[in-house]
């Protein structure tokens, strides 16, 4: 490594030799490089190490950076920051975030040297060496020692940065006269992109774990985080609504996004136009939200914030994710066994996967969520497509063969009549037939015993004990049982958790014990596993909804899971529960659970209307 060697001399002023060995090896040259300046050498120093022991590029020995000589408006600092103040099209926020990248992340590399080209030019090995130090978080040659360590940036992140200097030295070589005749930026080759680093920062929230963290957040926030779960908007646009945005759009409520929040380049939140042209959009929403936003609204100014923090301004991000946010998402991890940990705007995402989930075509998905291009939404969500795999497969069934039923999602868009006057070709069967599934209810008796001799080994899952004759089914239910919760169980220990909250949700391998008489049936076969698709809604007594229903969502039932499991495509019930109406639906089939459901609440209303008219009639008498 280098080092500084003061000299004092006669006159009682002192140099600073700056000593290194040529590559840092110790056979390596001995070089030097003599400064007046203590600030001076220390600088130099610094400059050799972050070049592996080498004299920086452009460094001429007893005269310092041939560029010294050259336009101060042509160094890379001065050069860039002008670069960015010329900008056209792009907010104050975006250009002060353009100079404080400049600053921090690349003048430490790249300041002492030209964006022209010659000596003391910026090259590309500098810019590679610059790309490496970024992903590896290693300090710049200009870094002082004590600095604090750098964050080692992620792919993405790496590839933005590198964009923005891309653009800054090709501005060098469109200058009027150029300035050099090629980018140093091209062919770098830049860390990969796997597409699994957006996947794993993206949480996906199911019906029942939004419900949970709806029940948990406090009052004053529960409003506004209902709006972005039912809309999609990121968090700039939610709580920058205003009265005179609540619409209406072909006779439906809808609200009209046509600014939100930005930083201007002091950093202070000032209201603007949203992200991107295509985000200026109006979005459908439902009489409930509708209702709770025009309640929020009454008697306010028509430019007046709908939402607002606990003294009365805006909300600040980090003061809702501090002590709200976070607060619900630990509530509801004790209370409910809740494992995703999302942020505030995966709601915006979990809203586009409940819409993919409902069939919703993704160009509607793209203008809901204000995507600038179809190509984001496929990005950011195409993977998420494998939930519509019943819809392609019965829809290409049906095209192969037009006797094959019309698939549901197409006969509720009025395509029911598109096969007329298409030659009927004989059926060509496949697969299963429907009678070889089994009613859940129809389970031979004797697969129980309730007596006997012998022990029974009992494995404890998911909170409830279930009894075996033979230690081997047992536990081929507790390796299988474990295996379909693995993911959680790992995404648990990830986060923390106990051992014995995540042995909660796992299984237990079995537990020997002396069978009683009277203890209940005991498993003398395999019980069946079926992945079972499911959906709830509640209504009030009056039949407004008391949340909005999530998607039809599914995993693994056992047949010992009586409240979960059937082999039947769909099913459905209504049911009074502490005064209000449930509609519940279940099946194997996704398609058919979500006709069920429909159908479920269609019942669920009724009774409501009925119940609503009876207590008329008994006020009137």
């Amino acid at each position: 490594m280098a080092y500084i060697k003061k000299r004092d001399k006669r006159d009682g002023s002192a140099s600073f030799t700056v000593m290194w060995r040529a590559g840092g090896v110790r056979g390596g040259k001995q070089e030097s490089e003599v400064f007046e300046g203590e600030a001076a050498a220390e600088r130099f120093r610094d400059l050799v190490n972050g070049h592996g022991q080498q004299w920086p590029p452009g460094w001429t020995r007893g005269q310092g950076f041939v560029v010294d000589r050259r336009r101060a408006d042509v160094m890379f600092e001065p050069f860039a920051l002008a670069y960015v103040d010329r900008l056209t099209g792009i907010q104050g926020d975006t250009r002060s975030k353009y100079k404080k990248e400049i600053r921090e992340n690349m003048a430490p590399w790249f300041g002492p040297y030209s964006v022209e080209g010659g000596e003391g030019g910026i090259v590309r090995t500098m810019v590679q060496e610059w790309v490496n130090d970024l992903e590896a978080g290693r300090l710049a040659p200009l870094d002082p020692r004590d600095r604090k360590p750098r964050t080692a940036y992620a792919p993405k992140t790496v590839h933005n940065k590198h964009g923005l200097l891309s653009a800054i030295l090709q501005s060098a070589v469109d200058a009027e006269p150029s300035l050099r005749a090629a980018n140093p930026c091209a062919k770098t080759r830049l860390p990969r992109l796997d597409g699994a680093e957006d996947e794993e920062e993206m949480v996906f929230l199911e019906r029942d774990e939004w419900a949970w963290i709806y029940a948990c957040l406090r009052d004053d926030a529960k409003d506004l985080a209902e709006t972005m779960a039912e809309t999609g908007f990121r968090w700039g646009e939610a709580t920058a609504l205003q009265p005179r945005d609540l619409r209406r759009r072909n006779g439906r409520p809808a609200i009209r996004v046509q600014r939100a929040w930005k930083k201007d380049e002091d950093g202070k939140s000032v209201l603007g136009a949203p992200k991107t042209k295509k985000s200026r959009r109006t979005a459908v929403i439902t009489h409930k939200l509708d209702r709770m936003l025009r309640r929020r609204a009454k008697g306010l100014a028509q430019d007046a914030l709908i939402f607002t923090g606990p003294e009365g301004g805006k909300w600040d991000p980090g003061t809702f994710r501090r002590l709200r946010w976070i607060p619900a998402i630990e509530l509801a991890a004790e209370r409910y066994g809740l494992i995703k940990r999302p942020r505030i705007h995966d709601l915006r995402h979990s809203h586009a996967s409940w819409l993919i989930a409902a069939k919703v075509p993704l160009p509607a998905i793209q203008g809901r969520l204000g995507h600038e291009s179809i190509t984001t939404t496929v990005d950011r969500y195409g993977h998420l497509l494998d939930a519509l795999d019943d819809e392609v497969v019965a829809a290409v069934e049906w095209a192969m063969d037009p006797t094959a039923p019309l698939p549901g999602f197409l006969a509720d868009s009025g395509l029911a009549s598109a096969t007329d006057g298409l030659p009927r070709v004989p059926r060509q069967p496949s697969g299963l037939a429907q009678e070889s599934w089994k009613d859940a209810g129809d389970t031979p008796q004797e697969d129980f015993v309730e007596h006997g001799n012998g022990p029974v080994f009992v494995i404890t899952l998911g909170g409830r004990e279930v009894p075996f004759a033979d230690r081997r089914h047992a536990q081929d239910v507790v390796d299988q049982w474990n295996d379909d919760h693995e993911e959680e169980s790992a995404a648990m220990r990830a986060d923390g958790w106990p051992e014995e909250k995540i042995a909660r949700h796992g299984a237990l391998a079995p537990e020997e014990r002396e069978r009683r008489p009277g203890g209940g049936p005991v498993w003398t076969r395999m019980p069946e596993r079926q992945f079972v698709y499911s959906a709830l809604a509640s209504y009030e007594a009056d039949g407004t909804l008391t949340y909005e229903p999530l998607p039809v969502s599914g995993r693994w039932r056992w047949e010992f899971e009586h409240d979960g499991f059937t082999t039947r495509s769909a099913e459905f019930r209504t049911e009074s529960r502490h005064g209000a109406m449930e509609a519940h639906a279940r099946g194997i089939n996704r398609s058919a659970v979500s006709r069920a459901f429909e159908r479920a609440r269609g019942e669920a209303l009724e009774v409501c209307v009925k119940n609503r008219n009876a207590d008329l009639a008994g006020t009137q008498a």
